[in-house]
């Protein structure tokens, strides 16, 4: 069904949102103010036409947007888009009934991401390789990317050829690939079965690319060279296929808010530490106790650790916080701690903080949601929210991290 609609606002996900009938319309790729034609399939619409475009529109960077799924917002102005994701996190708080002064979002450049998902479709012998469409499980073809790192963006060709070498006819595979210091760590998911005929083809095709290494579900099939970052200038060399913040300016920038604010503590606590990313840089002036699920991460702390000079003592312990909390007592041995948990949040986890004598906590989040309903425990806990400051790791995408302080 065709219809003239006039957007109203930008929902959580980056849609226009129109009112047909009373009921809320959903239309990628429009802004509020704009008068529009589109297409109605339910909830959501195909935008037609733009009939009465907003100041605040500008033409999209890249060839591929509107078809690949991997931004939203090309089209939003840049005050916009700032606006935009921070008003994602002062709803999300006041949804909580949260009165939270939040900060200006810190922003991020493009050719900026080190670490990207990309997925490849095979039909018959030719592969299909990009992003998934937006709302869709069909790969849309990209021959450039603006959001990655120049390493990864040159090698986009190479990257399609390891994809057809391993993709299934059944689903479309996923391919992780990092730009490390020495190298492309690439890790593939959802391919087809792993025989030793294409374990030789992955082997020869790597090392003619020269990728630092490959993987497949965990397991390592050509390693030429450890793949290895920084933090704080110490070297890290996550496992294969292993977590890492996507942009290692927004990585910088969480850390040093996380630093600072728990600057005066003596002894200090990392929950959900991945491979040390607060931890390694609070150990410069605090003994850490760094907990995380992953063995594989808290591996790659432990090499790291060692490896390292004038550190105060990091500690480390697997545990699966979602099932076993760190409890209120044992919080009450740190002054300080960090807790950066997956997008579900932590909420079982956040009880135990606000029932514990801890001064000063750090909340670091890439969902508003769940963070402000995790920040409401801790208010309801007897702590005051210091500071909210957004941060923009995933470029012209609707995805909005977030770090909030408080104390007691």
């Amino acid at each position: 069904m065709t219809l003239e609609v006039t957007i109203d606002s930008l929902g959580a996900k980056g849609d226009g949102v129109a009112f047909a009938s009373g009921a809320p319309l959903f239309v990628p790729f429009a802004l509020p103010g704009e008068r529009v034609t589109v297409d109605r399939e339910g909830a959501r619409a195909a935008l037609v036409s733009v009939l009465d475009a907003s100041n605040e529109r500008q033409d999209a960077p890249c060839p591929h947007f509107g078809r690949c799924g991997g931004c939203d917002l090309q089209h939003a102005a840049p005050p916009l888009y700032a606006d935009f994701k921070r008003n994602l996190v002062t709803d999300a708080f006041a949804s909580r009934g949260i009165e939270a002064e939040v900060g200006e979002l810190i922003p991020c450049e493009p050719a900026s991401r080190r670490r990207a998902v990309f997925s490849g479709a095979r039909t018959g012998n030719r592969i299909t390789f990009g992003f998934f469409e937006q709302q869709t499980n069909h790969v849309a073809e990209i021959d450039v990317c603006l959001v990655v790192v120049p390493e990864i963006a040159a090698r986009l060709a190479d990257f399609k050829g390891l994809a057809l070498i391993v993709a299934d006819k059944k689903r479309p595979m996923r391919m992780a690939v990092t730009a490390t210091a020495t190298g492309l760590d690439i890790a593939l998911s959802e391919t087809a079965k792993l025989t030793e005929g294409m374990r030789q083809s992955i082997l020869a095709f790597s090392l003619r690319r020269d990728f630092a290494r490959v993987s497949l579900e965990g397991e390592v099939i050509v390693e030429t060279r450890k793949p290895t970052i920084r933090i704080s200038d110490i070297a890290v060399s996550p496992s294969a296929g292993g977590f890492l913040q996507a942009v290692a300016s927004a990585e910088a920038a969480m850390a040093g808010l996380v630093a600072e604010h728990l600057a005066p503590a003596k002894a200090t606590m990392d929950l959900f530490s991945g491979i040390g990313t607060f931890a390694l840089r609070l150990a410069a002036k605090s003994s850490v106790h760094a907990v995380e699920t992953e063995a594989d991460a808290l591996a790659a702390l432990d090499l790291a650790k060692r490896g390292a000079q004038g550190l105060k003592p990091i500690t480390m312990e697997r545990r699966d916080l979602f099932r076993r909390p760190v409890t209120a007592r044992e919080l009450n041995k740190v002054d300080g701690l960090v807790f950066d948990p997956p997008r579900a949040g932590a909420e079982m986890q956040a009880r135990e903080i606000a029932a514990s004598t801890v001064k000063r906590v750090a909340a670091v989040s890439c969902n508003p949601a769940t963070l402000a309903r995790d920040a409401r425990i801790l208010l309801d806990g007897g702590y005051r929210l210091v500071t909210v400051t957004p941060i923009d790791q995933f470029l012209w995408s609707h995805h909005v991290e977030v770090v909030a302080l408080f104390e007691r």
